[in-house]
């Protein structure tokens, strides 16, 4: 039978090609939602100012809202990766504390350019429901996924909620962290002082995490001779 495979070459050159089209076309939306407004740009003005059809920009991004949360896929990717290859005695709440507080994305770059980009896209998601709904969405997403791979790793039973409740409190700390740094930045905070809070209320979070939560916001009683 004849060899049908793509040679590595041509698979390297196309996989560059889709990645260079996908980067244009999310940053020529980014650029006019910014200007316009999520709801004030439509697909097809996005392809004729990346000068592409309304297809390509299907082919790569399945909906409008995608076109903001590129980077989520590989948000998601990164945390199961930093979950499965952890190191023999780790604890998954220590994975995910060291993957939380990599440094990475346009907050630990610094500089006013990275922070009006930030800015305006806190702006863009707080104006529009859609892409609030979208990432909500994202979320579930990546609370899912963990769980699975939680119950995997534990060979928990179907039905068990601990992975879950593990899976949602941890990512309950990075929406935390994401709407803090949004609220920061749009109260015009720079970016240094904005990411050494951020990385505090990781912190701070991550042990309450790891101390469990039995004796946190215990009501107080009334006070003596009240």
């Amino acid at each position: 039978m004849a060899e049908t495979s793509i040679p590595a070459p041509e698979a390297g050159r196309r996989a560059r090609k889709k990645q260079q089209t996908m980067a244009l076309i999310a940053g020529t939306a980014l650029q006019l939602f910014l200007e316009h407004g999520f709801d004030g740009v439509t697909v097809a003005q996005i392809a004729a100012a990346a000068d592409v059809s309304e297809q390509t920009v299907f082919n790569h991004f399945r909906t409008k809202e995608d076109l903001v949360f590129r980077g989520l896929e590989a948000f998601e990717a990164g945390l199961l990766a930093a979950i499965r290859e952890r190191g023999p005695g780790e604890s998954v709440l220590a994975a995910f504390g060291r993957f939380l507080r990599g440094g990475r994305g346009l907050l630990h770059e610094g500089g006013e350019e990275a922070r009006e980009q930030l800015a305006g896209v806190a702006r863009l998601i707080a104006e529009s429901p859609a892409l609030q709904r979208r990432e909500e969405l994202v979320f579930a997403t990546h609370a899912a996924a963990l769980a699975g791979l939680l119950a995997e790793e534990t060979g928990t039973e179907e039905g068990d909620v601990v992975p879950w409740v593990a899976a949602n409190a941890m990512m309950g700390v990075h929406r935390s962290l994401v709407a803090a740094t949004r609220r920061g930045i749009l109260q015009g905070m720079d970016l240094p002082r904005l990411a050494r809070e951020t990385d505090s209320q990781a912190e701070r979070a991550l042990n309450l995490l790891a101390d469990g939560l039995g004796s946190y916001a215990l009501k107080a009683g009334p006070e003596p001779g009240v």
